[in-house]
C-alpha cells in the first residue's frame, strides 16, 4: 500500500505521509522531532504557578457569580 507523499513545510523535503506517525501531518519526522524537543513541555505555564493570582481570579468569580444586585 502506497502512502501520500507530502512537503514539509519547514524545511521543503518530501516524505511518505504513514499512519501513527508523531508531530504535524505537515512536516516530516526530523522537524517534528526537533519540534517536540524545543518545546520543552512547559509552553504556556507560566502563569499557573502563581498561586496570589489564583486566588484573585477565584475571589473575583465569586463576586461576580455570587453578588447581590440590591
Amino acid at each position: 500500500m502506497a502512502f501520500p507523499m507530502k512537503t514539509c513545510v519547514v524545511c521543503g523535503e518530501e516524505f511518505e505521509l504513514k499512519p501513527g506517525k508523531p508531530g504535524f501531518a505537515n512536516r516530516c519526522p526530523e522537524c517534528s522531532e526537533e519540534d517536540a524537543a524545543n518545546a520543552g513541555g512547559n509552553a504556556g505555564d507560566g502563569w499557573k504557578g502563581d498561586k496570589g493570582a489564583n486566588a484573585a481570579r477565584r475571589e473575583a468569580m465569586r463576586n461576580l457569580l455570587y453578588r447581590k444586585d440590591s
